[in-house]
């Protein structure tokens, strides 16, 4: 081999490191100890480029027109007592009962396909909370999955959206008509400092893949930054923006300061449809069917026109809302069905970004005394009995208390 062949191989070599599989004998060269690099367009990253010439153009797919996207992941956010998590479950009996009368229809009385609804829920019990809720809304039994736990090296321990997403995605498989997940928190699938942009992104990510893996819609559960009455609608999601723009739709829900006037469900960003309206609701409570006990649903009411701006209006008093007056508002509706775990009610505080020391201090306003009542889940707390009991509501907190002083 002559000097000048030499400086030519020497000239067009790479870097060579242990285990490194870029540099390959030549199958044609007498010397085997002779190495002929590959190309650089070989080594590291490819990328992949699609030509327009060999794509169509497809319209969005939506499970309720302009409202819940498939292949995408939708949000709902909402503040303390709105009643989200009862919100998307309402949604969801509607999608398990497609095409029966009465419950086949989305609020705005278009006709829901039928299909089934996969729910975790980190905050909410399934058995006493979440199953009868939906059974309440006149939900399909038969077509509602929940997410109660995962298996690692043969132990199992709780599901955690941040790590767990591409397992549930393989076990989501096994149903076969899957039209929809519902993730509550959603901000539970952010590993990193769900303020932070990047990481945000990154903890999403996995949301998102699994809505185009198994052709359904994601619909994740956050709230409403605590004092943002007044704010653009979409800055007022709690956490980082990416919350607010990853997601390809954001529904917001709101109450008045009155809590017997009906709340409301707006759309506040839309990227491929209307970004306005809405719809009141009331929450209510229901027969479970087939058991001596109620559960919370909603209830809708008449559509509403206007943007999510002009819509949140009504949660605004003339009054300057304080930390004590949200600390009692939270209180009132997480106790007004009966007695709650104390530990449960400082997760759900703490969820709904109450500060701790302002709920003790709501709770001696209030009158709300802590008790015993459960050897398993420990204190509780529950609302003073009602003095009168003129009314069903009223006569219904009474008989909770009775029950809970007999235990």
């Amino acid at each position: 081999m002559s000097e000048d062949e030499i400086r030519h191989i020497i000239a067009g070599a790479v870097p060579f490191q242990k285990g490194d599989s870029r540099l390959l004998p030549d199958p044609m060269g007498p010397d085997p100890a002779v190495f002929t690099p590959m190309g650089p367009a070989q080594i590291g990253p490819t990328v992949r480029i699609t030509s327009g010439s060999e794509l169509e153009p497809e319209e969005v797919r939506w499970l309720w027109r302009e409202w819940l996207a498939i292949n995408k992941l939708n949000l709902l956010a909402g503040a303390a007592g709105t009643g989200k998590t009862t919100i998307a479950l309402t949604l969801a009996a509607t999608l398990t009962t497609g095409g029966r009368a009465g419950n086949g229809c989305w609020p705005d009385g278009s006709a829901a396909e039928a299909g089934d609804v996969l729910v975790w829920s980190g905050e909410d019990d399934v058995r006493d909370t979440l199953f009868p809720r939906f059974l309440a809304s006149g939900g399909d039994r038969h077509r509602i999955h929940f997410v109660e736990a995962a298996t690692d090296r043969g132990r199992e321990r709780s599901f955690d959206p941040a790590t767990d997403m591409p397992a549930l995605a393989e076990a989501a498989r096994g149903i076969a008509d899957l039209k929809l997940l519902i993730l509550d928190p959603v901000v539970s699938a952010v590993t990193g400092d769900s303020h932070k942009n990047s990481e945000t992104r990154r903890g999403l990510q996995p949301v998102i893949d699994f809505a185009k893996a198994l052709d359904c819609a994601v619909l994740g559960i956050t709230h409403l930054a605590k004092n943002s009455s007044g704010r653009d609608p979409l800055d007022r999601v709690a956490g980082s923006l990416a919350f607010g723009a990853v997601p390809r739709l954001v529904m917001s829900t709101v109450k008045p300061p009155d809590s017997r006037a009906p709340r409301r469900l707006l759309r506040t960003k839309a990227n491929n449809g209307r970004e306005d309206g809405g719809f009141e609701y009331t929450l209510r409570q229901a027969p479970v069917p087939g058991h001596a006990f109620t559960a919370q649903r909603a209830d809708w009411g008449p559509p509403l026109d206007g943007s999510a701006h002009e819509l949140m209006a009504i949660e605004r008093s003339d009054t300057a809302t304080t930390a004590a007056d949200e600390a009692e508002t939270f209180l009132r509706e997480a106790l007004r069905e009966g007695p709650v775990a104390t530990k449960e009610l400082r997760a759900a505080a703490e969820a709904n970004s109450h500060n701790w020391r302002a709920v003790e201090r709501a709770k001696k306003a209030l009158g709300i005394t802590a008790a015993k009542l459960d050897f398993r889940k420990g204190w509780s707390w529950q609302l003073p009995a009602p003095k009168t009991a003129n009314t069903d509501e009223d006569r219904h907190r009474t008989d909770l208390w009775r029950s809970s002083e007999d235990k």
